[in-house]
């Protein structure tokens, strides 16, 4: 009987191997069917190795939405950087949501403030602008949740970064109230 392989004792950058076969099997199979125990396979380690990490499934699913957290904020701070305005900040959304559907996935069990603050479009927003920012927020990620799982009209066509601009525009953000 020929030997059995063994996998490698020491993995050298396990958690972000986890993390990407996590993010991986979520894409395939969705995150209430991906376990642990399937990512830590897909890695090429123990179980155990996995849950040393992350504890449980909770605990792995976690650190995805958090990983999909930094990168949705960093998207929106590029587009907001850019100057092309708050519109290309909702497009900038709905694009991270569609090219990262996975960790969009995880990500919106909660709110995180570090993504609302570029769709309030300030760290202090006043009641005008919540209110518009968490319209804006709705809209957009609604939309992207419709486009993920192909329920808009095909009428609207098949860019989802160009429907966006075209039913964003019903929606502006007012300009901060000052103080007098």
């Amino acid at each position: 009987m020929p030997p059995q392989p063994t996998r490698p004792y020491h993995h050298g950058d396990l958690r972000p191997a986890l993390l990407r076969a996590a993010v991986e099997a979520i894409g395939q199979v969705g995150p209430a069917a991906m376990s642990l125990r399937e990512v830590a396979r897909r890695a090429g380690v123990s179980h155990a190795a996995a849950a040393y990490h992350f504890g449980d499934k909770a605990g792995l699913l976690t650190a995805v939405a958090a990983q999909g957290y930094r990168m949705l904020t960093e998207e929106l701070r590029r587009a907001r950087d850019a100057g092309r305005g708050f519109l290309e900040v909702g497009v900038a959304y709905v694009r991270f949501a569609v090219t990262h559907r996975a960790h969009f996935e995880v990500m919106y069990r909660e709110a995180r403030a570090a993504a609302a603050v570029f769709l309030y479009g300030t760290a202090a927003p006043d009641a005008r602008r919540l209110a518009a920012g968490a319209a804006a927020w709705s809209l957009v990620h609604g939309l992207a949740t419709l486009w993920l799982n192909g329920n808009l009209p095909e009428q609207l066509g098949d860019d989802p970064e160009q429907i966006t601009r075209l039913v964003a525009r019903y929606l502006s953000m007012p300009a901060p109230t000052t103080a007098t």
